[in-house]
């Protein structure tokens, strides 16, 4: 097993990841019925395509002796209706790297081919950015 989710009530979850006891609280998003006080559940899923693409990045980077720390990426999440979807992500990074113009090349294609990139259905829209 990889994490345990409990029900709170009042549309929150607590999930517990089994390998290090790191929690996450989830809540349902103002928009439906919940409080937003917390990560929504499709908020988690754009956020993960961008800590997966940055987590892809980075093993390649520190295989090519580049830095990326302190790189940031904002996630922007559109949702539709007729099903409730997340119908486009938007993932900006904003990247902090001596990465020379090759090696910037290697590590964009790199992000592409993130296992939550690939997870994704192809009918959500993807909008990456990379910001040098």
């Amino acid at each position: 097993m990889t994490s345990k989710v409990t029900y709170l009530g009042d549309l929150r979850t607590s999930s517990v990841h089994l390998q290090s006891g790191s929690e996450i609280i989830s809540d349902a998003p103002l928009d439906n019925n919940g409080k937003g006080e917390a990560f929504s559940p499709t908020d988690t899923v754009a956020n993960a395509l961008a800590t997966c693409m940055f987590t892809i990045m980075g093993i390649k980077a520190r295989d090519m002796g580049v830095s990326m720390q302190g790189s940031v990426a904002e996630v922007a999440k559109t949702m539709a209706a007729d099903p409730r979807r997340i119908s486009k992500i938007k993932v900006v990074f904003n990247l902090k790297s001596d990465a020379d113009d090759k090696a910037r090349v290697i590590l964009e294609r790199a992000a592409m081919h993130c296992p939550v990139h690939y997870s994704l259905h192809p009918d959500i829209e993807r909008d990456i950015t990379f910001n040098w």
